[in-house]
């Protein structure tokens, strides 16, 4: 796989008043599933993301389905089986990461997975933090 999406990216392409919209949307425009992916729980991430933010109007259930079913569309998704999960968190914690970082975590196992040669986020610092194996992969659009 040529490239992997975080969720940072998916959710700055979506929402227009994001800052990083414009070379997110870009990115994501040209993705196609044959070298683009993602992780599998990105969905929810992205669900969860667009129907909570704080812009008026807010984003309506109906409406971040149909930016979900565009990921789906362009991304090939990534999942881990029951012993790779678990070996993800195993080793964020014997790191000592805790909290919500886990899922970042558990998105760059993914991205490890599938052997991507770029990882697009706007998360740089906290994502090279979490996997410096693949630091010199981790990159912005």
């Amino acid at each position: 796989m040529k490239e992997f999406f975080d969720t940072s990216v998916l959710v700055a392409a979506f929402w227009g008043g994001h800052v990083h919209h414009a070379p997110s949307l870009k990115l994501f425009a040209s993705a196609e599933k044959k070298h683009s992916g993602c992780g599998i729980h990105t969905l929810a991430e992205v669900y969860a993301v667009m129907t909570t933010l704080p812009v008026k109007p807010l984003i309506p259930p109906e409406q971040a389905l149909l930016f979900i079913e565009e990921v789906r569309n362009r991304l090939a998704l990534v999942s881990l089986s029951a012993d790779e999960y678990f070996a993800a968190i195993q080793n964020a914690a014997s790191t000592g990461f805790t909290g919500g970082r886990i899922y970042d975590a558990l998105l760059l196992a993914c991205a490890a997975k599938s052997k991507a040669d770029a990882v697009f986020t706007w998360n740089l610092k906290h994502y090279q933090s979490l996997a410096p194996a693949l630091a010199p992969r981790i990159q912005t659009p």
